[in-house]
């Protein structure tokens, strides 16, 4: 018996697939139009781009600690790239990388801070939200910037799958989710990133620079909320100044619902698009069935509170 329980997969890989297997029926059996080809393709859309900026929070998250600046700074990546494209002209790829460089410098900002001077990083982070927001509302002058190139939308076009249309943004956050699984299950860099969230002084005392495992994570979370910058400017077709002020929640939200701990070194990063499908799904199927926008929120609250309860019981179990 007990050696059929160590070979079974933790609760905290397991319980998102069953969590997302179960919203999925009861939703089906409440809408006729939940299990159809179309209806998943618009969560997917729905969900991309906080799936995305929900990359980067899973690998900050895997090290002990978390980033609330993430949505403001994806915001501030698509008014970069997006005023570079319609006030200056630039090509869209060339605008696009100068948003992605603004995310990226914002995630080396976060890490030295971290690092250097040794503050949290829930105050490192507080302290760049607002940072972000102002320079972003400051920059647009608290305008949305219209009139992008339609190279910046390239992402949002969609191609024929199964009698539905398929949006590129969503082959590119799948493909994000992949690559991310393969680097951290087979690369030795992935395995210190679970070796500094598990215990930063053995990480050390074993040869890893935690410093700068702790920096890259933060740089390579700055480079995904770039991504997802792109994908919402694509999405929407315009850089909006006011987005991203509940992403880092959502972010988080999917993270904690995927089963990665919040005290670091456990969990997968397929969870987290798990995680981020889960509370897709719940938004989906409640409009669906008319439910107010209250009750949503509510909901994906309540489903936050028992993902934590679940981790620290298995916590407690483990010990």
């Amino acid at each position: 018996m007990n050696s059929l329980k160590a070979n079974l997969p933790p609760m905290g890989t397991l319980g998102p697939a069953l969590a997302l297997v179960l919203a999925c029926t009861f939703f089906s059996f409440q809408h006729e139009n939940f299990l159809t080809l179309k209806n998943f393709s618009l969560i997917l859309q729905q969900v991309m781009v906080v799936g995305t900026i929900a990359i980067g929070q899973t690998l900050i998250i895997l090290t002990a600690g978390i980033d609330l600046s993430c949505g403001m700074v994806m915001a501030l990546g698509a008014i970069v790239m997006s005023k570079l494209a319609a006030d200056y002209q630039l090509s869209a790829p060339v605008a696009i990388l100068c948003g992605i460089a603004a995310t990226t410098l914002f995630g080396l900002i976060n890490g030295l801070l971290v690092t250097r001077l040794k503050l949290p990083p829930f105050i490192v982070t507080l302290g760049t939200l607002n940072i972000a927001f102002a320079i972003t509302q400051l920059y647009s002058r608290a305008q949305t910037v219209t009139q992008i190139p339609d190279g910046m939308t390239v992402l949002a076009e969609t191609f024929e799958f199964g009698g539905s249309r398929v949006a590129y943004g969503i082959v590119l956050m799948l493909s994000l989710y992949l690559a991310t699984w393969i680097w951290l299950r087979d690369t030795a860099q992935g395995r210190h990133v679970y070796a500094v969230g598990n215990s930063p002084e053995a990480a050390r005392l074993a040869g890893i620079s935690t410093d700068k495992v702790l920096v890259g994570v933060y740089v390579l979370a700055g480079v995904f909320y770039g991504i997802a910058s792109t994908l919402a400017v694509a999405r929407t077709g315009a850089g909006d100044p006011n987005a991203g002020q509940t992403e880092n929640l959502d972010a988080i939200t999917a993270v904690v619902l995927g089963g990665t701990s919040l005290f670091g070194g456990r969990g997968i990063i397929l969870g987290t698009l798990m995680g981020a499908l889960i509370v897709g799904v719940f938004r989906n199927g409640l409009t669906l069935m008319g439910v107010s926008s209250v009750y949503q929120i509510l909901v994906t609250g309540v489903l936050v509170i028992l993902a934590v309860a679940t981790d620290q019981m298995s916590r407690k179990g483990a010990r």
